[in-house]
């Protein structure tokens, strides 16, 4: 009790002093001062005093250990309060809380404990009795002072072999290590246990020993069958049953101002029946809360017993799996599709484009072949449009392949016969390109800056590549988002939006600065700025010839 009445009085006073996310959070934290007390390793507490954790002499113990805590903290709170006053919102909830509190004395008065547990009983009922008369004349500090909570972490650092009131996972269990690898985790608390079973230093020496093995006690050298129960785990050879979960929380939740963060471990062939269970049954206990946990439901989870062996059958099967749930499908193209070929010439190197597509459009298979090329040459380019088709086929955007590919500068490069594409850096600068004109959505060009000479001239002429059927057509979200800027006239015009900007030039001019005379790119249609005496463009990079 001494260590609960010191805990909650730092507790009350780091509230004075704490940082919370948001003000509202702040203010009613401030005005109502709840708290939070717990414990942990009761699970390796019960243990060591030789009780099993799903018995009735371990639920005695567990609530007999909960009702005083609570308590304590509790009558702790009335104290404080005498002192300094209690917290601002008790005053409308003064006849509330002090019957919440009625009700955990009668919860106490109504525990029935066993023999050994009786002198924790009578602690528990002399302190609930002054939680009542105390707070009855000076109400109470905070509204709320115990909760369980899963402690996981903070117990490993504390060296416990269990978490709040959890029993153990496992007498021998790994943990995964957030950068790699597992840690092994043996319970030393089995010894003590043992030592209170009455086994001597020998026996105890053999039974650890056969425990580090095997992970169990079924079957353990020397160890009586009826103390099997002692060492029961969460999971493993001797797994506690379910409700023996939902049975130990139904003993401590009447004492707890808030709920119980615990887990509820199921085998891996629990069913969704059983699951249902557990929840109804623990609605009938009266729980504020229950969580379930069904083994290796996950790929990945952070404790297990380590012991688990597939069968060959067990291991082919999750082999399988594995390859269906990871491998990436290939969607092939129909024995039947519709293809455009395309002829071009790059600095009057010519070669032909076959583009393959599926039934809905999307591109699936890209075909190149080079005039007047060498035999090592149309196998790089043979190979090159497999690896494409693939990639395009296993579902890699059309987008990802143009971003890579243009603007890839080798020779033959230059002019082109594509009133399209005017200018190319190489041969796949222009490919990819002319595939993007030909299979992505405008609003997927414009972001890679590619437009077709109709669309260039278009915003020569209006500032937007769109004509008005075009934008009549687009969806309302992209209406509004491409007029975002239209509401700024001045007697009837239009003037210009800094929204319409699309590089240093043409921001100069939105701004009221003299129009800019900059021609436009050759290569991608953005208005050039001005770069000494020659011009340069934001776009793609690409410069008028000097620099």
């Amino acid at each position: 009790m001494k260590a609960v009445e010191l805990i909650i009085t730092a507790m009350d006073i780091s509230i004075c002093f704490a940082d919370f996310p948001t003000e509202p959070i702040g203010e009613t934290t401030r005005n109502f001062r709840q708290l939070g007390i717990g414990y942990a390793n009761l699970g390796a507490l019960l243990m060591a005093m030789g009780k099993g954790y799903d018995t009735e002499a371990g639920r005695s113990t567990a609530a007999a250990i909960t009702s005083i805590m609570t308590a304590a903290s509790y009558r702790r709170s009335a104290e404080l309060a005498g002192v300094v006053g209690p917290y601002n919102g008790f005053a409308v909830n003064a006849e509330a809380h002090q019957r919440v509190m009625r009700k955990h004395q009668a919860a106490n008065d109504n525990l029935r404990v066993l023999a050994d547990d009786r002198a924790l009983h009578s602690v528990a009922t002399r302190e609930w009795d002054l939680v009542v008369a105390t707070g009855a004349d000076s109400g109470f500090r905070n509204a709320q002072a115990s909760v369980l909570a899963p402690t996981g972490t903070i117990g490993f650092m504390m060296d416990c072999d269990t978490t709040g009131i959890e029993p153990d996972f496992s007498l021998v269990k790994f943990k995964k290590l957030v950068g790699g690898g597992s840690m092994q985790i043996v319970n030393q608390t089995i010894p003590r246990a043992l030592q209170r079973l009455g086994y001597d230093a020998d026996e105890i020496e053999a039974i650890v020993e056969f425990i580090s093995s095997n992970g169990h006690v079924v079957g353990a050298p020397g160890l009586a069958a009826e103390h099997y129960e002692v060492f029961d785990t969460a999971m493993g050879a001797r797994a506690i049953k379910p409700m023996g979960h939902v049975r130990m929380m139904a003993a401590v939740q009447p004492f707890l101002s808030g709920a119980i963060s615990k887990t509820v471990n199921l085998p891996e062939s629990a069913t969704v029946e059983e699951i249902e269970d557990v929840y109804l049954q623990g609605w009938k206990l009266g729980l504020k809360a229950l969580a379930v946990y069904r083994d290796n439901c996950k790929v990945g989870q952070p404790l297990s017993d380590g012991k688990k062996k597939d069968t060959p059958a067990e291991a082919a099967a999750t082999e399988v799996v594995e390859k269906i749930v990871y491998r990436p499908k290939r969607e092939r193209l129909p024995k039947s599709r519709s293809s455009r070929t395309t002829s071009f010439a790059v600095s009057g190197a010519e070669g032909y484009m076959t583009s393959g597509a599926y039934n809905d459009g999307h591109l699936g298979e890209v075909f190149l072949k080079l005039g007047k090329q060498g035999s090592t040459l149309a196998g790089v380019m043979d190979a090159f449009s497999i690896a494409v088709s693939i990639g395009l086929q296993y579902g890699v955007p059309l987008e990802s392949f143009v971003q890579k590919f243009t603007n890839l500068k080798f020779e033959p490069a230059g002019m082109t016969d594509d009133p399209d594409i005017r200018i190319a850096q190489s041969f796949m600068d222009y490919i990819f390109r002319r595939l993007a004109l030909d299979y992505l959505t405008f609003d997927d060009r414009a972001e890679l800056g590619i437009y077709t000479a109709a669309e260039r001239a278009r915003y020569v002429e209006t500032g937007s590549y769109l004509s008005e059927e075009d934008e009549a057509a687009m969806p309302e979200a992209e209406s509004l988002r491409n007029d975002a800027g239209d509401n700024f006239k001045v007697d009837g015009a239009r003037q210009p939006s800094l929204l319409d900007a699309h590089t240093t030039a043409e921001l100069m001019e939105a701004l009221g600065v003299a129009e800019v005379d900059a021609p436009l790119c050759m290569t991608c249609g953005t208005k050039m700025r001005p770069s000494g005496s020659c011009y340069v463009c934001e776009g793609c990079g690409s410069t008028s010839g000097c620099s």
